[in-house]
């Protein structure tokens, strides 16, 4: 793949952006970030109002520790298509790693009327009801997220832990026990089921 994009380099500006763009993306699925941030570069130079160049720059630029400048980077992409769901998803965890919990909010409820199945944008919006201390929608987005994912022992098991600390032991024990069904490894799930059996 990577030899038949660098084919495509030597073309005209689009095609070498959409080129430089792939193969940003692989360099980077790589963890090869030098040549990722070099191709997306490129890429960007090439055509500036390609929001998939602009999204693989903020990758880089994110991969490198500067989330601000990424924000920047993502926002750039959006604006050039406002429904470029990777960048908008990706400006969210930009937030959620600045610390600014509302915006991050704002863009995973676009992304969820967008995506209304992504069982990813369901989980960032549970994760983010959750920083902010508010469980019960936390649950509420978790259990969208099951009805999706049915079978994820994760998902069951913070369902279990959210309901153990509002004090709901029958609904904690209900998805405590799906979670060691599905995954009968998990030491913390053990841990719970067996105090709960001694209590």
């Amino acid at each position: 793949a990577l030899e038949t994009l660098k084919m495509f380099e030597k073309k005209d500006s689009r095609v070498k952006s959409a080129a430089a763009t792939n193969l940003s993306f692989l360099y980077y699925l790589g963890n090869e970030l030098e040549q990722a941030t070099s191709y997306a570069d490129l890429a960007v130079n090439s055509d500036r109002y390609n929001p998939a160049a602009l999204t693989n720059k903020g990758n880089t630029v994110f991969a490198n520790g500067d989330c601000e400048k990424a924000a920047e980077f993502y926002k750039e992409a959006l604006r050039n298509d406002s429904l470029c769901t990777e960048a908008l998803y990706n400006l969210g965890l930009a937030y959620k790693k600045l610390n600014r919990i509302d915006e991050a909010l704002d863009c995973f409820l676009k992304l969820h009327a967008i995506l209304p199945n992504s069982a990813q944008v369901l989980y960032q919006l549970a994760n983010i009801y959750q920083i902010m201390e508010d469980p019960n929608q936390a649950i509420e987005w978790l259990l969208q997220l099951i009805s999706v994912v049915p079978t994820d022992p994760h998902v069951l098991s913070k369902l279990g832990n959210l309901y153990d600390s509002e004090g709901d032991k029958s609904q904690a024990f209900h998805y405590y026990c799906e979670s060691y069904r599905y995954f009968p490894s998990n030491i913390e799930v053990i841990e719970w089921l067996g105090a709960y059996y001694i209590d």
